[in-house]
């Protein structure tokens, strides 16, 4: 088949849930036979820190680039605050028009307002992705929330299969909007452990003696909260930030201004690559506070390295991690002091925490699986492409 994938930023991914979902897929899809083109964002920068065997040609106006077996096809957009993705959604959509593929693969709400144009203008069918309630985060509002409100409309209409990534975006599409959906969770992402080395020492931290966040600074992310709570944390263990700007310049100079007034919070921006890999693996505990998610690969990726997690209850996040227990504790959602006492006794008892990581991983591992996902969705493409 071909197929054409619109709504990420691009490849090869570097921040962003989706651009990481939609790698993971697209080469599987590619190894598989099929023909696969991203439509990326001219400013959206790779990382260049690549393994040779990924043969990654970087595309330059209209020339395409490749990555993984993958067709790169930059279009141009407009910088702003829900703008770009905005423009560059529907230039790709658009740009689906005539070029003969089988499938058009819309992923989230906004990029899929303009899932019409291939659904009614090209025999393609149409697939829309749901990894979250966008129009539910508190960064966007007034015409942006109403465009998102517009697109989750669209997406309970107009696309051929909805696939969604948790169970409970299956239950709110089915109950709210009485729209059959495909459950096809994330995967688990094949990590290397990195040792010790530089990058701990150049941000001061010790294996194990350190609190985890990584995810772009936005407000339903509560890295506020996380913050708040670690300043009631008894003892010497620092909090590590990792993470920066996601056009919520606002919040993340607060962010900042509450981070200065604890010694022990380090910001370190994003990290990418093998620095990143060497802060997860000797993270004594990884904390994703988060109100609002769709199945955060980050979690996964934190199972994925064994450690222990401490976690909001809200639905996506006990997916993951079932019920509270030593090595995967859950706080009450937004609970200040509830999620002090989880870091609290996570790190008071490294022994546990580390069991009940290697359990988690152990459990992670068996349901969350790209193989499989990529094998799924091969099954929805088929449906959708019939039609």
């Amino acid at each position: 088949m071909r197929i054409a994938m619109v709504g990420l930023r691009g490849l090869p991914a570097t921040f962003g849930g989706i651009e990481k979902h939609v790698e993971e897929l697209g080469w599987r899809l590619a190894e598989r036979g099929h023909e696969v083109s991203v439509f990326c964002r001219p400013n959206y920068a790779g990382d260049l820190d690549l393994p040779t065997e990924f043969d990654y040609v970087a595309p330059v106006g209209r020339r395409p680039g490749r990555y993984r077996g993958m067709i790169l096809r930059n279009l141009p957009t407009v910088e702003g605050k829900g703008v770009e993705a905005f423009v560059h959604s529907g230039l790709a959509a658009a740009s689906t028009v005539g070029r003969g593929f089988d499938v058009v693969h819309f992923h989230a709400l906004g990029p899929g307002l303009f899932a019409p144009i291939p659904k009614f203008l090209t025999g393609a069918g149409v697939v829309q992705t749901i990894h979250g309630l966008d129009d539910e985060r508190s960064k966007w509002g007034g015409l942006g929330s109403r465009l998102l409100q517009a697109g989750r409309w669209v997406s309970t209409r107009v696309p051929d299969e909805v696939v969604v990534v948790s169970r409970e975006l299956g239950r709110v599409y089915s109950e709210r909007h009485h729209r059959a959906t495909v459950y096809i969770p994330n995967g688990a992402p094949t990590v290397t452990p990195v040792a010790p080395g530089a990058t701990l020492a150049r941000f001061g931290l010790e294996p194990g003696r350190y609190v985890l966040f990584v995810g772009r600074l936005v407000p339903e992310k509560r890295p506020d909260l996380l913050i708040r709570a670690f300043r009631e944390v008894p003892g010497d263990a620092r909090l590590v930030i990792v993470g920066d700007t996601a056009n919520t310049r606002g919040y993340t100079g607060e962010l900042k201004k509450l981070a200065a007034a604890d010694a022990r919070v380090v910001m370190t921006g994003y990290l990418f690559g093998a620095d990143l890999a060497q802060v997860m693996t000797s993270a004594g505990v990884f904390v994703q506070p988060s109100t609002l998610e769709g199945l955060p690969i980050t979690l996964l990726e934190a199972a994925a390295y064994e450690r222990p997690v401490v976690v909001s209850d809200i639905p996506p996040h006990l997916e993951v991690v079932g019920a509270s227990a030593r090595g995967h504790r859950v706080f009450s959602d937004g609970s200040q002091n509830d999620l002090t006492e989880a870091i609290t006794a996570e790190l008071a008892d490294p022994a546990g925490g580390a069991d009940g990581g290697r359990e988690l991983a152990k459990a992670v591992r068996a349901h969350y699986d790209w193989d499989a996902a990529t094998d799924q969705l091969i099954e929805v493409y088929r449906r959708a492409g019939r039609r």
